[in-house]
């Protein structure tokens, strides 16, 4: 039930008991009583009555003109403490690899810091395929062929594929491989995902055919930035996403599916979250 002030003004403001009570929510015979209570207890008729209207009396006017800027001011914080709930904020973690950052992270992250002020950001650099559930994390970050059936995933960037690039300082000392089986005889800089983890087997296709080549070097990292930065440097052959660096490009190399951020099937996502997902999410 409407308290009596509320009610009071519902009615003296649209001089109709039907219009207030479809505003109040209440029955017209619960609005009359109510009415009829304040009156009885102020001692004084609010509302002048007659068949057909309802009107403020001069009490009635003096009683609206002086609670009614309250309500309003009510009204005003309620829906100003609406919009602070609403607003995205929080901390979001997710579980990713350097390359992911810079591919896709890296270009919308300004934008949204700004747009989203009140949201943290929190990468945690891992190529050892962490389980994000047990790593309290909000999501990762995956090629789509990787992730679980039970995940939620959204695409944020195109499919991709890996090639074999080297500086050309590298290659005033040996010739460029013609094929990938030549990289045997290269000086190749590895990347192992996981510390008790084998060393990355450069993968390709030909034909429909996949194969694997072990390209042997003195140098592993377990981020591809810096598997990148030692072939930028010259110490050997890398195998990185195209779009890091500036092609070098064999018929060999297979496409991978673009990279997915993926996250546990909630029932709720925060805004803050869903914000993110929305900024993240890749258009042709």
């Amino acid at each position: 039930m409407a308290k009596p002030p509320l009610a009071f003004l519902a009615v003296a403001r649209d001089q109709s008991f039907t219009k207030a009570t479809a505003k109040l929510g209440i029955t017209p015979s619960a609005l009359s009583h109510t009415i009829r209570a304040l009156e009885q207890r102020q001692g004084i008729r609010l509302l002048a009555r007659t068949t057909r209207n309802v009107s403020p009396t001069e009490a009635g006017e003096r009683l609206m003109r002086s609670i009614a800027p309250l309500f309003d001011q009510i009204a005003v914080e309620l829906e100003a403490l609406s919009e602070l709930r609403d607003k995205p904020s929080g901390t979001i973690r997710i579980s990713c690899t350097d390359d992911q950052i810079e591919l896709c992270i890296r270009p919308m992250l300004a934008g949204f810091l700004k747009n989203y002020p009140d949201i943290t950001l929190e990468f945690y650099v891992d190529y050892g395929f962490t389980n994000v559930v047990e790593g309290r994390f909000d999501a990762g970050i995956r090629m789509g062929e990787s992730i679980s059936k039970d995940m939620i995933a959204v695409r944020i960037g195109p499919d991709w594929r890996l090639a074999v690039v080297g500086s050309a300082a590298y290659f005033e000392r040996k010739p460029a491989p013609a094929t990938p089986h030549d990289l045997t005889a290269h000086d190749c800089v590895n990347i192992r995902h996981r510390p008790s983890g084998a060393i990355y087997a450069w993968e390709f296709e030909r034909d429909g055919q996949a194969f694997t080549v072990k390209a042997d070097g003195q140098l592993v990292f377990n981020s591809i930035m810096h598997v990148l930065n030692a072939a930028v440097d010259g110490v050997g052959l890398a195998y990185v996403p195209e779009e890091l660096v500036a092609p070098y490009l064999a018929d060999w190399c297979p496409e991978y599916q673009g990279y997915h951020l993926y996250y546990p099937n909630r029932r709720q996502a925060s805004p803050a979250f869903s914000a993110l997902v929305e900024a993240l999410k890749y258009r042709r």
